[in-house]
């Protein structure tokens, strides 16, 4: 398994890192976190460690959690009960306020990973309508006799979603509680830039799109007659 980590301190740095491979975590460093976003379609991550000393980074949290559903730990000095809460609603799973037991620490991390794993993509079945065909082993898609398109954990979500609901519209709020896992209400924009992803990986004219249908005001389906 990898993990991302994200320490404005080198020295900091290298014992997380060191802790993070103890737990058994391939650790990749990067030195802006606004490039976890950037590299996230290529160099995805199992868990996303970061280390912080206030807020400043809470919208581009924010703007990663839209990207995937990993786990993300943020290990800070002191924060306010106001701040911690704010971290929490933007998709934060974990928060550890130094000092902290290394031992418990390790703990945590390895909980975390067990609940994130959930079903293993490979033992869901292959859905196929002919025209569309959806792999959850090698998590890819393949339009009619096109290649192979990888997609992200929360594009293979959302397909997968809404091709076992074919022909039933799915409202904006149970997406996001199926893909993100957390009530959904407000969070149409969010929906609609993930929908706009994957359109561009299964639709022949994303501008025009057969599989992927809006209902206006309520959510989204996947049409049966594609």
């Amino acid at each position: 398994m990898d993990a991302l980590l994200f320490c404005e301190y080198d020295d900091e740095a290298s014992i997380l890192k060191n802790l993070l491979q103890y737990a058994g975590l391939e650790t990749r460093l990067i030195k802006h976190l606004s490039r976890a976003i950037e590299s996230w379609p290529e160099k995805p991550a199992d868990l996303i460690f970061i280390s912080l000393t206030d807020k400043k980074y809470l919208e581009t949290i924010s703007q990663i959690r839209n990207h995937t559903v990993v786990p993300i730990i943020i290990l800070a000095e002191l924060l306010s009960e106001d701040t911690q809460v704010m971290f929490y609603e933007k998709g934060v799973d974990l928060i550890i306020i130094k000092p902290y037991s290394v031992r418990l620490l390790l703990a945590k991390i390895r909980s975390l990973l067990r609940r994130s794993a959930g079903m293993p993509y490979f033992s869901l079945p292959t859905l196929s309508t002919g025209k569309l065909n959806l792999d959850p082993g090698t998590r890819t898609v393949q339009v009619l006799d096109g290649e192979p398109r990888k997609l992200t954990q929360l594009e293979f979500r959302l397909l997968y979603s809404l091709m076992t609901n074919t022909g039933h519209i799915i409202p904006t709020e149970n997406i996001v509680e199926q893909v993100w896992g957390y009530q959904g209400e407000g969070n149409k924009d969010l929906v609609r830039g993930l929908v706009q992803r994957l359109r561009s990986k299964v639709e022949p004219d994303p501008a025009n799109p057969k599989f992927i249908l809006t209902e206006q005001g309520i959510g989204y389906f996947f049409n049966r007659e594609a």
